[in-house]
């Protein structure tokens, strides 16, 4: 199973706001021994984010999609969702009820009295509004529920089948109810103690010299080969970090073959790296 992450929000593009999903998104895939596969970031423009959302649904992964589903004229996510799976969008009975919870204790904490047939009671509904079939994602925050998709429409498939999820844009809620999709829905791809990555720094050396090693590498082992240049690293100044990432039975074998074949080729080599 793929995981993808979509941030959506003109906000992001333009630089008022600094995306932190990413590496939230990273940190907690990492925890369960997963991986991001990619990244899209997508400002508000409805025809952009509504082909971003098809193809997210047409790859059978599993995406979180984060930003655009509040009812603000520029939150275009809940209707993009609605035309790229081409269903329409309701009012969810369960979200009318945590929204209207919502607004209950709004009122009481204001000392006013709830009046749900206000006009701005009414419209806060539209949160609720998912596309035909979504399912609820619980918000612990403030009751307000994101909202999942499956193409089959079958919550239990999305384990198996991909779907997308469709969280706040707001951190302090998404990220919670991000953790709650991968625990609830994702426990068959967690992997506890099977992914090992090591490198050692080497110096002085250039990355098409180090290429054929690489590709040696990746044909004689079930791994991943990685090179990481870098020009002003505070302490080890120009370097490449070159390792191998995988399963650590294939990992040790792989690096063994590495630390040869760099020391073949007289490099000099610096610290030894290995994260899991």
């Amino acid at each position: 199973m793929n995981f993808g992450l979509i941030v959506i929000g003109d906000e992001i593009l333009s630089g008022k706001r600094a995306d932190k999903h990413l590496a939230k998104a990273i940190e907690l895939l990492s925890a369960r021994g997963l991986q991001l596969g990619y990244a899209d970031y997508v400002g508000d423009a409805p025809d952009r984010i509504t082909d971003t959302l098809v193809r997210a649904f047409a790859s059978g992964d599993i995406v979180f999609s984060c930003g655009g589903i509040g009812a603000t004229p520029d939150d275009h996510t809940r209707a993009c969702a609605a035309r790229a799976l081409g269903r329409p969008l309701v009012l969810h009975p369960q979200a009318q009820v945590l929204i209207e919870e919502r607004m209950q204790d709004v009122a009481r904490e204001q000392g006013k009295p709830y009046e749900p047939r206000r006009t701005d009671n009414l419209h806060r509904l539209n949160m609720g509004t998912f596309p035909q079939g979504a399912h609820i994602v619980p918000n612990p925050f403030n009751k307000i529920p994101g909202f999942f998709c499956t193409r089959d429409g079958d919550p239990s498939s999305v384990g198996a089948r991909g779907g997308v999820f469709f969280l706040p844009g707001f951190p302090v809620m998404a990220w919670p109810m991000m953790e709650w999709a991968l625990d609830t829905y994702c426990q068959q791809h967690f992997v506890h103690d099977a992914w090992l990555e090591k490198s050692v720094v080497v110096f002085g050396a250039m990355e098409s010299t180090l290429t054929p090693l690489m590709e040696a590498i990746e044909r004689g082992h079930a791994v991943k080969v990685f090179s990481l240049p870098s020009v002003d690293h505070p302490e080890y100044g120009r370097h490449i970090e070159l390792g191998v990432k995988g399963a650590p039975v294939a990992v040790d074998g792989a690096y063994v073959a590495l630390l040869n074949g760099l020391r073949s080729l007289q490099s000099q080599l610096g610290p030894k790296l290995v994260r899991n």
